[in-house]
């Protein structure tokens, strides 16, 4: 059974989830098997401030996983966040290699390996070179060439880089955990992997990840990845701004947040008070309940107005006809969807992992896991179609393998 367990390890910052899943033979999708979360503070913005904190819960997140599914875990797939996430657009062109000028698999991994080909500063890592359209000859907007007759092979390419600190700092803490590392894989792409239909995909849709202290926005359209974009800012600026807001502290903030806060103020009475005394502030101190919704709204418009801008970029503001999917622990606050529906003047629902089975009832109806389901998905693909899934990502750089052998090296 262990050759058919895929894991996904979805790092984040408040948090380190784990999920397990077994490939049945007669079944499309994984069953989830197994599934730890435990709290962290090791990193900041997805990049590690605390390499034993972060050690350490990985290790707890992966116990409890592999408790509860009753198999060992040794490598997973790893989800990769921060406002270090760069990306931008390349091309690669190569000859066709067969003298009849059919392509094969081997001419697109070269074209794609062409697209890799693009100035990366020596700080920097690729991580993802995702295809989003082909042309052979004079024909473009080819979705897959495989087998298709021509001279010239070119690819439109999407490039995501990180900061080669960063991830090295990551990966020593996975490798630290006793883990291997089957590929890092962006966050948002890893969400949208769960929560997102091929018919959305094909007609144009956006994922908007709200993290902990970053946004992530994913545009797909005709079926490919269109345009990616890691926000600075997150659900955490809406607690600092209550906090501050409130004048009171950044857990007392949080709390407020969880259990009281909307989007939406209009939909607040006016004489609605919270008291603090129940979140341990004073004797008798109230405040406004639409107060602080005002207070989560001003943010919230701000994050989504970014996300419009973003949207600008790629002229599709206003125009996914599959409209907004939210993820992340900030899409969870009361008001959300529809506070972003009249922002962002589009279709807008919440993002839930679909096509699942097995030990979903903590994961389901919650958007703060679908990452790491996500990632058990990406797993899943790479175990049944290869190290590459072609079409999807660059399969995982020497460079990772070298960073995990010295590493290995300090170990017990």
């Amino acid at each position: 059974m262990s050759n058919d367990i895929v894991t996904g390890l979805d790092i984040g910052g408040t948090k380190v989830c784990v999920v397990v899943g077994h490939i049945m033979p007669d079944k499309k999708n994984p069953e989830i098997i197994g599934f730890g979360c435990v709290p962290t503070s090791g990193l900041r913005k997805g990049v590690v401030v605390d390499i034993e904190d972060t050690v350490s819960a990985i290790s707890a997140a992966l116990e409890a996983a592999e408790r509860m599914a009753g198999v060992p875990v040794d490598n997973a797939v790893v989800g990769v966040e921060g406002a270090s996430i760069q990306s931008q657009n390349s091309k690669g062109v190569i000859a066709v290699s067969r003298s009849d000028g059919e392509i094969s698999v081997d001419d697109i991994g070269r074209v794609i390996e062409a697209a890799r080909a693009v100035s990366v500063p020596a700080n920097r890592e690729i991580l993802h070179v995702i295809p989003r359209s082909y042309k052979v000859d004079d024909q473009d907007g080819i979705h897959d060439p495989l087998g298709m007759t021509g001279v010239r092979l070119e690819v439109e390419a999407h490039v995501i880089t990180a900061s080669t600190p960063t991830i090295k700092n990551l990966t020593k803490c996975i490798y630290q955990a006793g883990l291997d590392i089957d590929e890092l894989v962006l966050g948002v792409l890893a969400s949208a992997k769960a929560v997102l239909t091929r018919n959305q995909k094909e007609v144009g849709v956006v994922v908007v990840d709200i993290g902990y202290a970053t946004t992530g926005v994913a545009v797909f359209e005709e079926g490919n990845v269109l345009f990616t974009s890691i926000l600075p800012i997150g659900a955490s600026h809406v607690t600092n701004d209550i906090a501050i807001g409130l004048r009171t502290s950044i857990e007392v903030a949080e709390k407020v947040k969880i259990e009281e806060g909307c989007a939406v103020p209009a939909v607040i009475p006016e004489r609605e008070r919270i008291d603090l005394k129940k979140y341990g502030v004073g004797d008798g101190y109230y405040v406004s309940k639409r107060e602080v919704a005002e207070i989560i709204e001003a943010r919230m418009l701000e994050i989504l107005g970014m996300v419009n801008d973003e949207l600008k970029k790629v002229g599709r503001d206003g125009m996914l006809p599959a409209g907004v999917v939210l993820t992340g622990g900030g899409s969870m606050l009361l008001g959300a969807v529809d506070l972003a529906k009249e922002a962002m003047r589009l279709p807008v629902a919440l993002g839930l992992p679909i096509n699942v089975s097995g030990m979903v009832e903590k994961i389901i109806d919650d958007p703060q896991k679908v990452a790491a389901v996500g990632l058990m998905e990406w797993a899943a693909d790479i175990l049944v179609k290869g190290v590459e899934v072609r079409g999807t990502s660059a399969p995982v750089d020497s460079g990772w393998v070298k960073i995990r052998d010295w590493f290995t090296q300090f170990l017990p």
